[in-house]
């Protein structure tokens, strides 16, 4: 026996997790992806942008404009009202599906390493947490009128200010698609917990043959106790089935002059 942490070829301290948990992330990723498709590419963006203008809660959607007819420098489009989001949202979802799929090949396949699963696990909650950021994100464009949150979000606000507009339904969508993206945050956030934790040294996870590579994904607990298969001997009452090479066999036996 040896001692030694492995990173790659590390066994997880428990798989059922690995298999419960990506039945929550197809719950989640399904969702998304149809609703940042409807929102693609101007689902609600530009009338929101608007309708928060006009009621002084945030910057003028036709800044741009503006600054072509004045000849001014162009300015920079707020991310939460930005093109970029729509598109950027668009593509996590379905790079989420995509991850998901490989993750139940490589589990399926044995090849799902903790520190696989460490590093898919920051980088979509990275990706996640900027897409939070982006759809609850500040809009200070105009210094005249500051936005910390989109007004949509807000609760003096809400959905009652887009019904005037005829964009109730609308509202509760986007308000439905931040909750599910946050909700993804925190899963992946979960994920990532618990691909840490299985590489956390453990001496029964360090403790390993040199021929226990191929059986990372076995329980430590079975290959730390040294279960060993002993062969069965062949019952007395059964005979060897006999052959012409046998009997050669037997002959050849009977004239070694070593033999005892």
């Amino acid at each position: 026996m040896a001692r030694t942490y492995r990173i790659l070829h590390r066994p997880w301290k428990a798989r059922a997790p690995l298999f419960w948990g990506m039945l929550p992330e197809l719950g989640g990723i399904i969702p998304l992806l149809v609703m940042f498709a409807f929102q693609q590419p101007d689902g609600f963006r530009t009338l929101f942008w608007r309708i928060g203008f006009e009621n002084k809660l945030n910057s003028n959607p036709n800044m741009i404009l503006y600054a072509y007819a004045n000849y001014q420098p162009l300015p920079t489009i707020p991310f939460v009202w930005s093109r970029m989001l729509t598109d950027y949202n668009v593509a996590i979802s379905v790079l989420s599906l995509f991850v998901l799929l490989a993750k139940m090949i490589g589990i399926i396949m044995k090849v799902f390493y903790p520190v696989i699963g460490t590093f898919v696990g920051v980088c979509m909650t990275v990706l996640y947490a900027v897409s939070v950021y982006g759809q609850a994100g500040p809009d200070y464009a105009d210094s005249r009128y500051p936005s910390p949150v989109p007004w949509h979000l807000r609760s003096q606000y809400g959905c009652k200010l887009a019904e005037r507009y005829g964009a109730g339904q609308t509202c509760q969508m986007v308000q439905a698609t931040l909750g599910v993206t946050a909700y993804m945050l925190v899963l992946y956030l979960c994920q990532t917990g618990f691909a840490v934790w299985a590489m956390i040294p453990n001496k029964e996870l360090d403790m390993y043959d040199s021929d226990d590579e191929d059986n990372d994904y076995r329980k430590p607990a079975a290959r730390d106790k040294g279960v060993t298969v002993q062969m069965q001997p062949t019952p007395p009452n059964e005979q060897m089935p006999f052959t012409p090479r046998t009997q050669a066999f037997h002959t050849l036996e009977r004239k070694l002059p070593l033999r005892a």
